[in-house]
This record gives structure tokens, C-alpha cells and sequence, in this order.
């Protein structure tokens, strides 16, 4: 189901701590980067914190420039930002400045923390949005999808930002539903190995995130990284939505056509490694196709492949008259064992076509994003009646 685009933010000593052990909250980020995060804060729909920072911090998650504020109610926005909380106990202090400040609330939690939020008058329909809390039960356990795709399809959020803590940014990280990470290097050392650290031990992503960007703020360095792992399974993860997005972008670059389809093509490596990618007639051949032109660019004998995803804008082909082999049967040949794509091919050209149906006869899982169809069908809007 569709999420929202989940940017993990958070700022940490030199040594990887979010903060120290002592009474007070140790300031990380420079007066600069305390308004740039207000910045971002104003630019998204909801603001993300677990229970642990609401007791620990008692912070207020406000958007504190009036400017901002401003800004949003005049594009037709509320003046701040959803608040979004988290506990599976439902044990929270109703006096908390979370509560009492900002717009409106919600609090995710399970049926039993349900009964005791709703206990303590923590769910509340006050007519003064301030003190307006929506209480949702996620049944007997919280489960991060099922909160993201309630926030996607009930609030309306497109944009989520998540402050913390350690252990909210580790279960999205680990289970491949956070877009991008927003880190703040703080120049000073903690050392106490009682604090809080950033991340904890889970099963992250292989390889290497991508950064996005580096910048310097006063004496801080913010740094913006990607996901770049394919998922595993029939779940996507935040990175297959990106690398669906480039084969996407790819299919915008396809030499118009009245008789064949324009799509974009990704492989990509179980570490995020891109090992080759290509379009639809590419190279001037009027007959060649997004994962043919992609996968001829690969090795293969490259071992890689059998743990690979290939991503195409448009399902592989089941059958086709330029060449012996469709693009299905390509990539089972090559040992590719999953693909993910945006949209199933329509009968314009071939009746019946089910290029999924040969993958999964040959053992291939097939994940498709609805997500992205528009997009993929965007280039071959004058195919479509």
C-alpha cells in the first residue's frame, strides 16, 4: 500500500551519540541548523517522535517561525504540522507540552495501549484543535506499515518527518521504510556508553547508502543519504520505490514510437549496486526493448545477477515478433530471480500478454507498484485509448 516519503532526522556527537546521560538535553545542532530543521519541519505534512523522546524531552514539535507558519496557511495548509506519536504501552504523561501545543495529534499504539491512552484522557475530540488527539489502534502488536498506510490514506500525509529516537530510526531503517536519512555531525565526544546512541543493532541494508549531500552549518555538517538495497521479498522496501522511479525517468528518455511501448529498465545488485540500466530503442534500435538494452550491458557470468532486482517501467514482455526471446525469458536466462515494475502491458500490441505469469513459472518473484503507473504510462499516453 502507499506510504508516505519517510525522512529520518537526527543529529549526533562525533562518537555517535544522541545525547548524554545528564539532567538536561545536550544541544547537538548550531543555532543555524536548529532553523534549518524548522525549515524542514514546515515542509512536511507530519512530525514522527516515539514515546521514549515524548518522556524524555517533553518537547513541543512546533514549526517556531511565524514566517513559516504563515506561509503554510496561505497555501492552504494547517498552520503546523500532524504530531505523530508512538507506544505500544499507551502509558504517556496527558501533561505532556506534546499534547497541549501545535495542531492536531495522533497517537499509534496497540489495542491494549488503546484502553489505557483512552483511560488516561489521552483521546480527546476537543473543538480547540490544540487538545484534538486521534488514539489508532494497530491491533496486538504496532506494525510500521500498517501505521505509514493509515497516515498515507486517513490523514492525507505525503511527507513524514521522523525526530526519533535511536530506536524509532533502527526499526525503519532495518525494515526498509525510511527514503532518506538527514544526519547532523556534531563536533563533540560523549563517551558515556550509558547514553543513547543513534542506531542500534538490526539486520540494515548491505552495501552502501548513497548521499545525496554534504553541507556545512556553522561548526556542523549535515549529510543526506538514500537507501540503496532492493527489498527481499513481496514487501517493497523505500529503496525499490527509488529505483522504480529512475527506470521510470528512463522511459521519459525513449525515442517516441506508434508501434511499441517506452520503457525505462534498472538492474541493480542486493547491495544497491546499479549494474547496468537501459531504454526502450536505445542506441537507434527501433526494435530494442528497456531490459533487453539493460541486461546486454551486464556480465553474465557476474554472480551478482542471481541476487539482483530488475526494475522496469512496463511488466516484461511474455512473447514478441523482433526477437526470439522476450524480455520475461532474459531475464529468468540471466539467473534474476526478482523484478519489480509499475504497471502490467496492456493488450495494445500483444492479446493477452503476461509477462508476470512467465517470470513466476520460472521462479521469479514479480512486486508491482501502482504507485508509480502514471508515471510509466505518462511517455505512451498516445498508445492508450
Amino acid at each position: 500500500m502507499p506510504h508516505p516519503y519517510v525522512l529520518l532526522s537526527a543529529a549526533v556527537s562525533l562518537d555517535g551519540y544522541l545525547d548524554d546521560t545528564g539532567p538536561e538535553r545536550l544541544l547537538l545542532s548550531s543555532p543555524a541548523d536548529f532553523d534549518r530543521v524548522d525549515e524542514v519541519r514546515a515542509s512536511v505534512d507530519a512530525i514522527l517522535i516515539g514515546a521514549g523522546t515524548v518522556r524524555a524531552d517533553n518537547p513541543r514539535l512546533l514549526v517556531n517561525s511565524p514566517e513559516r507558519r504563515a506561509a503554510r496557511t496561505a497555501a492552504g495548509r494547517p498552520e503546523y504540522p500532524l504530531k505523530v506519536t508512538v507506544s505500544g504501552s499507551g502509558d504517556l504523561d496527558p501533561a505532556a507540552r506534546f499534547w497541549h501545543t501545535g495542531g492536531e495529534k495522533v497517537l499509534y499504539t496497540t489495542d491494549e495501549g488503546a484502553e489505557r491512552a483512552r483511560a488516561l484522557g489521552l483521546a480527546t475530540d476537543a473543538t480547540d484543535v490544540t487538545d484534538a488527539t486521534d488514539v489508532v489502534p494497530l491491533g496486538a502488536d504496532l506494525d510500521w506499515r500498517r501505521l505509514l498506510t493509515h497516515l498515507h490514506d486517513v490523514r492525507g500525509v505525503r511527507r513524514l518527518m521522523v525526530e526519533g529516537g535511536g530506536l524509532i530510526h533502527t526499526q525503519l531503517l532495518t525494515q526498509g521504510l525510511a527514503d532518506e536519512l538527514q544526519l547532523v555531525l556534531a563536533p563533540l565526544f560523549v563517551g558515556d556508553p550509558e547514553a543513547p546512541r543513534l542506531f542500534g543493532p538490526g539486520g540494515y541494508q548491505s552495501g552502501r547508502l548513497r548521499l545525496l549531500e554534504t553541507r556545512r552549518i556553522e561548526d556542523v555538517v549535515l549529510m543526506r543519504y538514500e537507501p540503496t538495497a532492493p527489498g527481499t521479498g513481496p514487501l517493497p522496501v523505500a529503496a525499490d520505490h527509488h529505483w522504480l522511479a529512475r527506470a521510470c525517468e528512463l522511459a521519459a528518455q525513449c525515442p517516441p514510437s506508434d508501434t511499441a511501448f517506452s520503457v525505462g529498465a534498472v538492474v541493480v545488485a542486493a547491495d544497491g549496486t546499479e549494474l547496468a540500466r537501459g531504454h526502450s530503442r536505445e542506441g537507434g534500435d527501433p526494435v530494442a526493448h528497456a531490459e533487453e538494452a539493460a541486461l546486454a550491458k551486464t556480465d553474465p557470468a557476474d554472480p551478482r545477477l542471481a541476487g539482483a532486482t530488475v526494475y522496469s517501467s512496463l511488466e516484461p514482455c511474455a512473447r514478441r515478433a523482433s526477437r526470439p526471446a522476450p524480455c520475461a525469458r532474459r531475464i529468468l536466462d540471466a539467473g534474476v530471480r526478482r523484478v519489480v515494475t509499475a504497471w502490467r502491458e496492456p493488450d495494445t500490441f500483444v492479446a493477452g500478454a503476461d509477462g508476470s505469469g512467465v517470470l513466476a513459472a520460472g521462479g521469479a518473484q514479480v512486486v508491482v507498484l501502482p504507485e508509480h503507473e502514471t508515471r510509466a504510462k505518462a511517455p505512451n499516453r498516445h498508445l492508450l485509448h
